[in-house]
This record gives structure tokens, sequence and C-alpha cells, in this order.
């Protein structure tokens, strides 16, 4: 129904303006690693090359990769190729070929305050147009996302837009992984689902910073972890079409959201 699961934001979502300006500087640092990643990236490099560069980058810039370790995850970045959704491990044995669609998701953490965004590649000069698509339409649901997104409004306006744009296309949006509160933790509240209803969900008040991250896949939306990944992370699409997902770190201001990391 449309009232369910309303909630008000608690008095630790809504960040001081010193706060915001921290996650700022992180968001800074997090934006910049994506831009070397995009510099960098190539057909024939391995995934771990990526991990490489963000370790070197954050080395560089006094950051700390917020992935690496966290709950076991053993690298720094979360690099997932094709129908590997999120959460993919990087490793020597990963190689990246032309026409192969990469998502490469980074968090920094900078002073201790966190940023979180990832970015889509195409590898080498072009792809096939279905995954051109897919590329296109998931980062057209993370901006109508955004748009959604109005102060005093509800997180669940968000996932309303994102639901209604991606079934002009007859894509799955994946409801088992969503966006999240950031900023002073890692993952907190409020959860930003990518399909809702609107009217549902979080308040959203000025000050909150949150992402907005939605996994599109071309075919269903049902995903299962990876049985060979040992350490238990990488999400795979269930159909083994591929996915594709963009991300920012956000906050809400008197206008609507400001990005604060790309």
């Amino acid at each position: 129904g449309e009232n369910k699961g309303k909630s008000v934001p608690t008095r630790d979502l809504i960040l001081t303006d010193e706060q915001i300006e921290g996650v700022r500087r992180s968001g800074v640092v997090n934006t910049g690693v994506l831009d070397e990643v995009a510099r960098q990236i190539h057909p024939g490099m391995n995934t771990q090359e990526i991990d490489d560069i963000c370790m070197q980058y954050c080395k560089d810039h006094n950051a700390i990769p917020a992935c690496l370790n966290y709950e076991g995850f053993p690298k720094s970045v979360c690099t997932s190729i094709n129908e590997v959704v999120c959460h993919g491990i990087p490793k020597e044995s990963d190689v990246l070929e032309e026409g192969d669609i990469v998502n490469v998701d980074f968090t920094t953490i900078v002073d201790g305050y966190y940023a979180d965004a990832s970015r889509m590649f195409i590898i080498g000069e072009k792809t096939t147009p279905e995954k051109e698509q897919l590329v296109r339409v998931a980062k057209e649901c993370l901006e109508i996302g955004m748009e959604a997104a109005k102060p005093y409004g509800f997180v669940g306006d968000i996932g309303h837009a994102i639901k209604k744009h991606c079934k002009k296309y007859h894509y799955g949006i994946v409801t088992d992984l969503c966006g999240h509160g950031v900023g002073l933790k890692f993952h907190e509240e409020p959860e930003v689902l990518h399909d809702a209803y609107r009217g549902t969900g979080m308040l959203l008040v000025p000050g909150m910073v949150f992402t907005i991250e939605p996994m599109i896949n071309m075919g269903s939306p049902k995903v299962f972890i990876d049985a060979d990944d040992e350490y238990g992370w990488e999400v795979i699409t269930e159909d083994e079409l591929p996915s594709a997902q963009w991300e920012h770190t956000l906050v809400m201001t008197e206008h609507g959201v400001e990005i604060l990391s790309y």
C-alpha cells in the first residue's frame, strides 16, 4: 500500500554543515579514484590491476578504501563484469576483453568521512547495442531517481521513478540490494530501494546523505551468490544476462539533491 513503512530520520541521520563538508572532501578523492581508473582501464588488463590503481590513489591522497577487509571482503574495490551484478572481487585471472561492460565501485574514507560511487565502463571501442543500451538506461535510472528525490518527499519516490523508466525496456531491477545512508558510516539508514511505491520509506530531509545506485538487469531481476566465490560476495544474475549499475553519493538540500561523489 501507499502508506506502509513511512518513517522520519533521527537526528544522527541529518548531518551538520561541517560533516557535509567532510563527506564532500571524501567525495573529491572518491571521484578522483574513478577518474584514474577511467584513464587507465583498457582491454587486456586484469581486475587486480584496477585494485592496484585504487590502492595507490588512496595512498597518495591519505584515504582509506572502505571495502578492504569489510566483513571479510578481500580487496579495496568491487569490479563486476557483465553478468556480475555487484561485489565482484578483483583478481589476476579476470581479464577485461573488448566489449565487456564492467562496474567499478569504490568507497573512500577520508578523515573518518565516507563517500561511495560507482561507474560503468565499456571496454575497448564498442560493445553490443544491447549492452550499450543497458549501460545508458542504468545511468538514466540514477539521474531519474535523483530528480525524484525532493526535500520533504519520501525515499520511495526514488524507486517509483526508476521502476517507471525501467518498465519501458522490460529490464529487471535488483531488489536484493539497495542504496543506503552514508557519510559517517559505510552503510546506514535509510534503505534506498530502487523498486518502490511513491510516498513510502523515510522522509527526505535537508542534511541527509545517501546513495542512489540502481542495479539494472537485462533480463530477470533475480540474482544469486556465485558458488565459485570462496569469500561468498559475488552477486550474479540468475539468467546470466548482463547487469549495469551507476552510483552517486548525494546530499539532500532545500532545493533537491547535490552530488558529492561521482
